[in-house]
């Protein structure tokens, strides 16, 4: 079975190209139902986990663990630029579970969709407007240049509303004092009237050298923070660029995002005295 799937006619995906980040939760809570019981029939986790190139050691540790098919996704994804939709159906196809195949390829399917319209979404516009000036490319920020030149930043905050008193204190913390680092702040930092996601993947992808994710139980609720987290690890597979940093602000009664587990956290509930110049740090790594 070809990892190339057609949504329609006209537009061809190659799931082989499509993060494993694309995949929600429903479809890896999934695999783990089909895939954690050990079984002398079938092929299991560790038939899979073995597939996805862990070793002997890693599976053993792997297996003391409550849910071992999702910490093996995770570790997979966080470690692999190989670690994708359309490789993961080829791992299932070749630990002959062609059963897991046929019942969660087409939710893959809707998840992929619906990443790729996140990713790939467009304003509608009419081709001619009459007194209307169409906006540049460049000119999606307050701070974009006169003629063209783009507004730069050292990091890009993701953040939902209900965190932006913290994300206000950052602010003082890292561009008001001697550290000067310069913030790209949604609310305060992007001109009105631009498709969210385009605009979104142009300042992750293009402008800033670096994402903050503050993380908290009303960030796991939001699909916009969803979609610039899975859009911004997309971009630096295996973690290997240090791309993302997840900091924690205040207790949390959900669990920390399973897709953030493999990257070192910047915690200011437990190391308030060296949380700034911690986050600092990793702000001006080149």
């Amino acid at each position: 079975m070809s990892a190339t799937k057609l949504f329609d006619e006209d537009l061809p995906v190659d799931m082989g190209k499509i993060p494993l980040v694309a995949l929600n939760m429903n479809v890896r809570k999934q695999l783990s139902l089909y895939l954690n019981p050990c079984s002398a029939v079938a092929a299991d986790w560790m038939a899979v986990a073995e597939l996805m190139g862990f070793t002997y050691l890693e599976i053993q540790n792997c297996a003391a663990r409550r849910n071992p098919m999702a910490d093996i996704l995770d570790a997979w994804q966080a470690r692999s630029a190989d670690a994708t939709v359309g490789r993961l159906l080829d791992i299932l196809e070749k630990s002959e579970r062609n059963d897991v195949v046929v019942e969660l390829r087409p939710l893959m399917e809707l998840d992929v969709k619906r990443y790729m319209e996140k990713r790939n979404e467009a304003p509608v516009q009419v081709p001619v407007v009459d007194s209307c000036v169409t906006r540049s490319a460049q000119d999606i920020t307050v701070g974009d240049g006169p003629e063209g030149s783009p507004e730069l930043f050292d990091a890009f905050i993701c953040y939902c509303q209900s965190d932006f008193k913290f994300v206000h204190e950052m602010i003082q913390q890292l561009e008001q004092t001697e550290s000067k680092f310069k913030l790209c702040v949604f609310d305060r930092d992007v001109l009105p009237g631009s498709c969210v996601w385009t605009i979104t993947a142009e300042l992750i992808e293009k402008r800033c050298k670096r994402m903050v994710v503050v993380i908290s139980d009303e960030y796991l609720k939001s699909d916009a923070c969803d979609f610039q987290t899975k859009f911004a690890l997309s971009l630096c597979p295996g973690a290997r660029t240090k791309r993302l940093i997840p900091v924690v602000y205040k207790p949390m009664k959900e669990p920390f995002p399973s897709i953030l587990r493999f990257l070192t956290i910047c915690d200011y509930t437990r190391h308030q005295a060296w949380f700034w110049s911690r986050l600092a740090k990793a702000l001006s790594l080149s």
